[in-house]
């Protein structure tokens, strides 16, 4: 599947922009809102936030380091790996999302939060736009990045791009249905 790379970061730039006004609508909420969880064992609206600080807390600076050391040469198309192609779609919300497990260090359950929490998703949120626009004079392909979870395996810039912002958006689906509970 060989895609347009200007129409892949138009869809990315949209679904983040939609995500960041998302963000500011909940800065509205209150914190007891925001820290109300459906169960004992489940997230609250600032823990799935705060879950998602942490994973831009490491694919930000390593997505900004990558794109700032790689030649500007864009390429037209962009060809998902396929183990990226893999981590991207299995981010996607689907009707009735399957559950995931979190690495410990990424589970913020428990822990006390505040509405600073949603300042710093927001924060990520613009940031991401920047590095989606810079990303225009980059070669999707060939320019690779880290994984949070093994220095082993390294993703295409655009399949780390898909990740990032499809696991935005699926917290954000779960944080909608904690609202609506």
């Amino acid at each position: 599947m060989k895609i347009s790379a200007s129409a892949l970061l138009d869809e990315l730039k949209e679904r983040t922009s939609q995500h960041l006004e998302y963000a500011q609508t909940l800065t509205l909420k209150t914190e007891e809102e925001l820290n109300f969880r459906t169960s004992a064992d489940s997230w609250s609206t600032l823990e799935c936030l705060e879950h998602l600080n942490r994973y831009g807390n490491f694919y930000i600076p390593e997505i900004s380091h990558n794109i700032s050391s790689a030649g500007k040469t864009p390429q037209p198309y962009f060809k998902p790996g396929i183990l990226g192609n893999y981590f991207a779609k299995s981010m996607l919300p689907k009707e009735k999302p399957n559950k995931m497990k979190t690495l410990k260090t990424m589970n913020p359950i428990h822990s006390q939060m505040n509405k600073g929490v949603i300042d710093s998703f927001i924060k990520q949120q613009e940031k991401l736009l920047e590095l989606l626009e810079e990303a225009r004079h980059t070669n999707l392909e060939k320019v690779k990045t880290n994984i949070s979870i093994s220095k082993l395996i390294k993703l295409k810039l655009g399949d780390t791009f898909r990740f990032v912002i499809y696991h935005n958006e699926r917290h954000i689906g779960q944080i909608q249905r904690i609202l609506n509970s």
